[in-house]
């Protein structure tokens, strides 16, 4: 005769062990290197995001968003970074 079925203990699913614990922080530092790695090699990254919010502290926009569409689609902006990496580069 077959044993009856019983109901296992519910697991938490949202809770880690420490082993998979310990892979996710492995993970997450491997990620920030990668990031870090790129960002390094990508300044202007830097100077889009430093270039955003100077202009955002100067002018305080009541629409942030508005802003930030207008800011990001100006067509002009390439050229900006463009010329704002060649002075990066006269002053290293």
């Amino acid at each position: 005769m077959a044993t009856p079925w019983a109901p296992q203990p519910l697991l938490d699913p949202w809770v880690l062990s420490p082993a998979h614990l310990e892979r996710l922080r492995k993970f997450k530092i491997q990620i920030r290197i990668a990031n870090e790695k790129y960002l390094r090699t990508h300044k202007e990254v830097e100077w889009l995001i430093s270039g955003f919010f100077r202009e955002i502290f100067l002018k305080r926009p009541d629409n942030i968003l508005q802003f930030a569409a207008d800011y990001f689609t100006d067509p002009r902006l390439p050229n900006k970074i463009h010329m704002q990496l060649i002075k990066d580069k006269r002053v290293a």
